[in-house]
Order: structure tokens, then sequence, then C-alpha cells
């Protein structure tokens, strides 16, 4: 348990308005919706467990995208950084904040698990936003905007996100990827048989 105790619904509001503003207009899939259901999903993982501090997984799944590389050309989590300093979050917890971000990506952590439950259950709430329906949806949207072919982004699947349930941390969170996983594979076997 961590020393900070914010508890402070404003900030959370503040932090959904400035992940708004940030993302607006975009439309490859990680956008403002997309963190919102990932801190949607951590708060549905987290109820399993009383012990977490609700804040850091709060304001870490909100924030977990503002810094990604694949959309800022931002150094050392400047972005989440500067918001949170500019809210008076204590440096300590940002820096606890930083470290679940940087242990969320897919691509930058295969095979590590974060070291904290906190960092965990954020991990497992973005890659559950990977899979599915809103996975497919995504999956293509990202594609189109990279200009990538169909085939390439049919490709993705069989490198990332068929492999998300097997890497996924707390039993909660493979619970709610089963089905998600199961529609993938059906989605690519109906896709398939139409090519």
């Amino acid at each position: 348990m961590y020393n900070w105790d914010m508890r402070n619904e404003s900030l959370i509001d503040t932090t959904i308005s400035y992940i708004k503003a940030l993302f607006e207009g975009s439309s490859d899939g990680h956008d403002a919706d997309h963190s919102l259901r990932v801190y949607k999903n951590a708060l549905t993982i987290a109820s399993n467990y009383p012990e977490v501090d609700m804040d850091l997984i709060s304001l870490s799944s909100l924030l977990h995208d503002v810094d990604d590389h694949k959309l800022f050309q931002t150094e050392n989590n400047s972005n989440a950084r500067t918001f949170l300093k500019e809210h008076n979050v204590p440096t300590d917890t940002i820096e606890e904040i930083v470290k679940i971000i940087n242990s969320v990506s897919f691509s930058k952590n295969k095979g590590k698990t974060p070291e904290t439950l906190e960092g965990k259950i954020v991990q497992d709430a973005d890659r559950l936003d990977a899979m599915g329906a809103i996975g497919i949806a995504r999956t293509f949207a990202y594609g189109g905007k990279k200009g990538r072919s169909l085939d390439d982004s049919v490709q993705h699947f069989h490198e990332k996100l068929l492999l998300l349930r097997d890497t996924l941390n707390t039993d909660e969170a493979r619970d709610l990827a089963e089905q998600r996983h199961e529609f993938m594979v059906k989605f690519l076997e109906k896709l398939d048989s139409e090519l």
C-alpha cells in the first residue's frame, strides 16, 4: 500500500478531460475512449482486490497512452509527468505511476510481468481492450491509419492479439478474456473463409 491517498474524484475528472483534449481527433484506436475503457476494465479487475491502491490504478490506466511511442515523440514520460506535477501529485507517487505506465506495452514488455499488483491490473486492463470485438475494430482502425494491407492487419492477430489471453496476470482478467479470445478466433475463421 502506498502512502498517498488521493480519494479526489476531481483529479480523476481533470485527468479524463486532459486525455480527451490530448487525443482529440485521433481515429487509430489509441484515443480517449480506449483509455476510458482501460480505466473501466482496471476498476472492474481491481474491485476483487481490496488491498490495492485505487488512486494509482485510476491515474495509471487513464494516462497509460499519453506518452506512447507510437503516438507521441516525448521522452521520459514527459506528458504524464508534467500533468501530474501540475496537479500537485507527490513525486514518489508520480514515479509509481510512471513505472506502471511503462509496464503496460505489449511490444516493450514481452515476457515481463509488472512488479506490483497495481501494475498487473493496469497491464491486464489494457490487454483486454486489444481483444474481442473492440480489439478487432482497433486493429483495422490502426492498420488503416498506418496504410497496412488487410493481410498485414490479420498478421497482427497472430503476432499479438491471439497471444494476449495467455499473458494475463489476474484470474479476473483471464475470465473476461475467454469470450473475447474465442470471438477473435471465430472472426478470423469467417474472414479466412470469405477471402
